[in-house]
């Protein structure tokens, strides 16, 4: 099975930023056939202020969702859509979603994601995701050709409870996409993606966001560099620095290769969750 990444340089122009991503689309799947395309976190928009991003956010059925629906269908490939604004009724936060459509365009998937990005970076800059975002609470996963696809965003690949949940549901592959700052990611990101690959013994296909973008006047940067790693924790596939995209190949027998090699879930003693 193939996987193909798309990395992006996501702005405030939605219509814009859409038809890129979907240029990157065509270019992949002629290019590599893949069966799976991932697309980064908020590859719709980004870099919008509070009161835009409430604005645009839309219920399941937006732009954004339509075009990565159409190209499944279209193309008979399965679609994990990054990460869309999700319109939450009643609320004046949204949910930050992955949606999933499969080979005939059929959501199969849509996952929220749980843990929020509230912090401040080494450079002072602080980050308030709470604030325009609410949480979700379920764990998260599909079926793509024979495999258990598990789903997770940006944040959530610091907590290892939530990839504990996943390897125990019996995941094969487990997908994340980001916008991970370049201040944390250039020391953190590859090793927490070999991290979880090795503890779940899956494949972890970690799909960033790429490049700067200005919010409220503030310039920031995302790390890029999308990967793959195999279930030794080896980084198979890996993007550079700009938009692009790359695209790894999924071997089921290096799945079983190594959890008979090392067979953790036989040997846990520890019970968690």
């Amino acid at each position: 099975m193939k996987i193909s990444l798309i990395q992006t340089n996501p702005q405030q122009d939605r219509d814009k930023n859409l038809a890129e991503v979907r240029a990157l689309m065509e270019d992949a799947y002629k290019a590599d056939q893949p069966d799976l395309i991932v697309l980064p976190e908020y590859f719709e928009v980004y870099g919008t202020s509070t009161e835009e991003k409430l604005a645009m956010a839309e219920p399941a059925g937006g732009a954004a969702y339509r075009l990565a629906q159409d190209f499944a269908r279209e193309h008979k490939v399965f679609v994990h859509a990054g990460t869309i604004m999700e319109k939450v009724e009643g609320e004046n936060r949204i949910y930050n979603t992955s949606f999933v459509f499969n080979r005939e365009g059929v959501e199969v998937a849509a996952y929220r994601k749980i843990h929020m990005f509230d912090i401040v970076a080494p450079d002072g800059t602080a980050y308030k995701e709470s604030a325009t975002v609410k949480p979700g609470e379920d764990i998260v996963t599909y079926e793509l050709d024979g495999l258990k696809v598990g789903c997770a965003i940006c944040y959530d690949i610091r907590f290892f409870e939530l990839f504990l949940q996943l390897e125990k549901a019996g995941c094969d592959v487990i997908v994340l996409p980001a916008a991970f700052t370049l201040q944390t990611g250039k020391d953190h990101w590859e090793v927490l993606a070999r991290a979880r690959a090795i503890e779940t013994q899956t494949y972890f296909v970690a799909c960033g966001q790429t490049g700067a973008v200005t919010v409220n006047g503030e310039k920031r940067a995302c790390y890029g560099h999308s990967l793959v790693c195999d279930p030794w924790g080896h980084t198979i596939a890996r993007a550079s620095d700009g938009v692009g995209y790359v695209t790894a190949t999924i071997d089921t027998r290096q799945i079983a290769r190594v959890r008979t090699l090392i067979p953790m879930t036989q040997h846990r003693r520890i019970a968690c969750g």
